[in-house]
């Protein structure tokens, strides 16, 4: 079987302008929420913080639209003309992550069913089915009259397509969605014959002779077979993108203006396939909350900004369309920021590709489930860190409009990250169930990132051309053509590194035989004959001092030079990392989970040998990132640290008055902007 074998063509659409003139600033509005009064209030202190776009009518179809067919206007007629007045723009939404209360009494099996069979309550986000034609035709309906009745408004410079897609109802297994599984395999295979061979379904006698035998993956996950189970993954995300497509098409039909959805991507697995989804967004824009027990917060959103990058055509600019002021609401322990990281997360994405820096939410909500969910204007209001630092945002973003449109810096080191590799990865009964297929993406980001060396984070379909150094972090799901591609660019001179559990299935998610990591067993000149998970209490050392946990694996040589081994247990003597030489380039291979100082060691070592470019020299603590305007170099400079550090550069200041000649001091926690002089 293809790795697809019914496509779609590209729908997205060439933009004819960014939404905004400048940097886009702003955030959720849900007028709705608040008085007439209130509106009014909202809209001046959105101008004394330099707003110049809002994302509106998000949940607002139950106002809309309070009866089946019948809708009210004048309320939304009201606020879209006062935010048009004091020259805001709007990314107006189609309301369709809230069906309307009267829509879930009247059609009580439209919310999705879960994989225990229990239907999901009303009164939540996206609390609708995807496959759903009832669901599907009250959708369309709500979509085109908004759109006839705004789709020229002259306010309206972005769509955006109901929110956050997959959040919460990423999986459904009702009866319609089964229904439509099936029809979807038919699609993808053609016989029932081909399923069966495809997922080896003589395992415990589990053969089908019809597709209408063929139910969702429910019950305990541990027993799925792991080819439904990624299929049924892959169907899940087409049936929601189905959707996103239906919502766009009617958009694009009475409207010129740009589409767009949030996405919500992050260094971990995925609930759709978001390579995939990317071919069909105008402006490719992200979600982005950090977790509060991530020791790597900042790491973590320079990560997604680097994803976003490569999702994004030719590496254009993206939009952050939600992140947050401070403490989310949905954590068990919700984290406020400290002083100056929202004006440090904010830029640190404006850095990596995105044009704008958007919020959730603009006014902060005294009801509803997210009563506590931090935004730009408080509970307390304008006498607070929160409010000042908002408008310090807006004023910087403001200075900040040079740079609007440009790229950033070509990079040399590729990423390869794949959902589908992740979705796999971390189902089932596999050697090791509590690895986490972030672990190594995250690791391995972090040890180039802490060295000011750019990384793509790329779909691994992507074109690999210009780059030096290509990194294949736990990349377990792998079709002949993509292994194919990887030795290719190894002959012709490349690097590629390659972690364990990459390779190990084809697209079907069937072990590839003849010893791991399948895939590449050949181009990185190594078998790995058995995994060895170490058991909680187990560690192993390896030659070079590091000490493993986790991970292990019982390698041979078969042409590759070892580099770093094991120093003790079971597998001592065996090789840890190693380094092929094939045609003009060279493929290394890394079989243990490495604690961060050995990765490091060997970032150093790459970096060394393929003249890799740093932005600047700096500590690890300093973050930097060029953006490259007609004008010449823009360089971000970031510390995270509590302490002031120092960087070689000339240029002047972008957000004060400035001049570096030789150093710039980057004060603990800050952020500084250099327009570098010409060489």
């Amino acid at each position: 079987m293809a790795r697809r074998a019914v496509t779609r063509p590209s729908t997205r659409r060439e933009l004819p302008a960014w939404p905004t003139d400048g940097l886009s600033f702003g955030g959720d509005y849900n007028p709705e929420q608040w008085s007439p009064e209130v509106w009014r209030e909202d809209v001046r202190l959105m101008r004394e913080a330099g707003v110049n776009i809002v994302t509106l009518g998000v949940f607002s179809w139950g106002l809309l639209e309070p009866r089946e067919g019948e809708f009210e206007w004048g309320w939304f007629d009201e606020i879209i003309g006062l935010l048009h007045e004091n020259g805001i723009a709007i990314d107006l939404a189609t309301p369709t992550a809230a069906p309307p209360s009267w829509l879930l009494h009247a059609h009580p099996d439209l919310p999705p069913l879960d994989a225990h069979g229990e239907r999901e309550t009303p009164g939540g986000r996206l609390g609708w089915c995807p496959s759903s034609p009832v669901f599907r035709e009250h959708a369309l309906r709500i979509v085109r009259a908004i759109a006839e009745r705004y789709g020229d408004h002259p306010a309206v410079k972005l769509w955006h397509v109901s929110n956050e897609l997959g959040g919460g109802n990423g999986r459904c297994h009702c009866e319609v969605s089964t229904a439509r599984f099936q029809e979807w395999l038919r699609e993808q295979y053609g016989t029932i014959e081909a399923v069966n061979a495809a997922w080896g379904s003589a395992f415990w006698g589990h053969t089908f002779t019809a597709f209408e035998q063929i139910t969702t993956p429910t019950g305990d996950a541990r027993k799925t077979n792991p080819g439904r189970f990624l299929d049924f993954e892959r169907f899940s995300s087409d049936e929601l993108l189905e959707h996103y497509l239906a919502e766009a098409a009617v958009l694009r039909e009475l409207s010129d203006r740009p589409v767009t959805t949030n996405l919500m991507v992050g260094a971990g697995g995925h609930v759709v396939d978001y390579s995939d989804w990317a071919q069909h967004v105008d402006v490719v824009a992200n979600d982005h909350y950090t977790i509060v027990d991530d020791p790597l917060r900042q790491q973590d959103l320079s990560f997604a900004g680097d994803r976003m990058r490569g999702l994004a055509v030719d590496r254009k600019p993206w939009l952050l369309m939600e992140h947050s002021t401070g403490a989310p609401s949905w954590q068990e322990r919700n984290r406020a920021k400290a002083p100056g990281e929202i004006v440090r997360n904010a830029l640190a994405h404006v850095a990596r590709g995105s044009d704008g820096a958007m919020f959730f939410q603009w006014r902060a909500s005294t009801a509803g489930t997210e009563q506590f969910h931090s935004a730009m204007l408080p509970h307390a209001g304008t006498a607070s860190r929160v409010w000042r630092e908002i408008v310090q945002l807006g004023d910087a973003l403001q200075k900040l409009k040079p740079i609007a449109g440009s790229p950033v810096e070509p990079a040399k080191v590729a990423l390869l990250v794949d959902e589908e590799s992740a979705w796999s990865l971390q189902q089932g009964l596999k050697p090791h169930r509590a690895l986490r297929y972030a672990r190594e993406t995250r690791l391995w980001h972090r040890a180039f990132w802490q060295r000011q060396v750019l990384v793509d984070v790329l779909p691994v379909d992507s074109d690999l051309e210009g780059y030096d150094l290509v990194i294949l972090p736990t990349l377990f799901v792998v079709s002949d053509a993509q292994a194919a591609r990887i030795d290719a660019f190894v002959r012709a001179g490349g690097t590629a590194l390659v972690t364990y559990l990459s390779g190990v299935v084809d697209e079907t998610n069937r072990v590839r035989g003849g010893g791991y990591p399948g895939a590449f067993r050949d181009l990185i000149g190594v078998t790995t004959e058995e995994f060895r998970p170490l058991q909680t209490y187990e560690t192993v050392r390896l030659s070079d001092g590091g000490v493993v946990t986790d991970w292990s694996e019982d390698t041979n040589l078969h042409g590759a030079e070892p580099i770093v081994t094991y120093a003790d247990g079971d597998s001592a003597g065996r090789v840890a990392v190693s380094r092929n030489t094939v045609g003009d380039g060279a493929a290394w291979y890394v079989s243990a989970m490495l604690p961060f100082e050995s990765a490091e060691r060997l970032a150093d070592r790459l970096i060394d040998e393929l003249a890799l470019p740093r932005a600047v020299e700096a500590s690890p603590a300093v973050e930097a990132v060029r953006r490259v305007t007609p004008e010449g170099g823009v360089l971000f400079l970031i510390n995270h640290s509590d302490a002031d550090e120092t960087v070689a550069v000339s240029g002047e200041s972008l957000l004060d008055d400035a001049v570096f000649d030789g150093e710039a001091l980057v004060p603990a926690g800050a952020v500084v902007v250099v327009r570098e002089a010409a060489l």
